[in-house]
């Protein structure tokens, strides 16, 4: 080994040594976004029916068994994953995206917050799982509309979060002479108080992530998420409910895989909060 690959040899496992849940969580998130992508490589077809083998328990060639229609649930549960991460992804990007601009203005301008901020106490006043199941009910079983009716009630924590470092910042010496050398009002919010709200935003759309797919898959358990034809970890689950105690895998798999995968979400965003905070950072030296 020369000494450059030494060098980077000592770099990687200095980073590990200093964030191990950073990579834990990113080498198990990798894993399950490579199933996602090429699921329909790995697997067969998810929606396959196979009578004759029907509630098959694991072997024979039948890594997870089969269901009771006899389809596979390697492949469902495979094939579950591209759902589950598509909406969690979707879910943070756009509640962050919406949360971050409202916070911002909310932060800055004193009217508009009073105004945006009781809006936002009301929204959160209503349990997220009704307000969910509301949204789908009226717009339909959709994974657009599920994205959506998760979107809104994540939409405020955001803001509040946005909302309490803009009112810090705002109070800083740099901010005033920036108003007082005449500088615009999106100058003011995008190049001097947006850079310092990103580090808690990217560790708190993680967390967003994580919680949506745990939605996801509770909106689907109970018969107000994706449409039954689409397979996802909750609609396996909820198929398999019935048939428990006699198939107890149809269950047990893709909860597994839910689990795992929201574990390595939290493992991210709990590395990314230890990096991101100065306290945390300076004892792990």
């Amino acid at each position: 080994m020369d000494h450059n690959q030494q060098k980077m040899h000592n770099l990687i496992w200095r980073f590990f040594k200093r964030h191990p849940t950073i990579v834990i969580g990113s080498l198990i998130l990798i894993i399950m976004i490579f199933f996602a992508i090429f699921a329909s490589q790995i697997t067969p077809d998810p929606m396959r029916l196979n009578p004759i083998n029907r509630l098959r328990p694991p072997g024979d060639g039948i890594w997870f068994g089969t269901d009771m229609f006899g389809r596979d649930i390697f492949a469902r549960t495979i094939h579950g994953s591209k759902i589950s991460l598509f909406v969690g992804i979707s879910v943070a990007s756009i509640s962050t995206f919406f949360g971050l601009l409202i916070g911002l203005l909310a932060g800055y301008n004193r009217l508009f917050d009073r105004l945006i901020m009781r809006v936002m106490d009301g929204i959160m006043a209503i349990p997220s799982i009704l307000l969910a199941i509301a949204l789908v009910g009226l717009t339909g079983a959709s994974i657009q509309n599920v994205i959506i009716a998760i979107s809104i009630p994540e939409i405020p924590r955001i803001v509040r979060l946005v909302r309490s470092v803009v009112l810090t910042i705002k109070e800083q010496p740099y901010i005033d002479a920036a108003i007082s050398v005449g500088a615009k009002l999106h100058k003011i919010l995008f190049r001097h108080i947006l850079p310092n709200t990103l580090a808690p935003i990217i560790v708190q759309a993680t967390y967003v992530c994580a919680s949506a797919m745990i939605w996801e898959a509770i909106l689907s358990f109970l018969g107000a998420g994706t449409p039954p034809d689409i397979p996802t970890w909750g609609n396996i689950i909820a198929e398999g409910r019935v048939y428990f105690q006699r198939a107890p895998w149809i269950i047990f798999f893709p909860g597994l895989f839910l689990a795992i995968t929201v574990l390595s979400v939290n493992l991210l965003g709990d590395g990314l909060r230890d990096g991101v905070d100065p306290r945390i950072a300076r004892q792990m030296r």
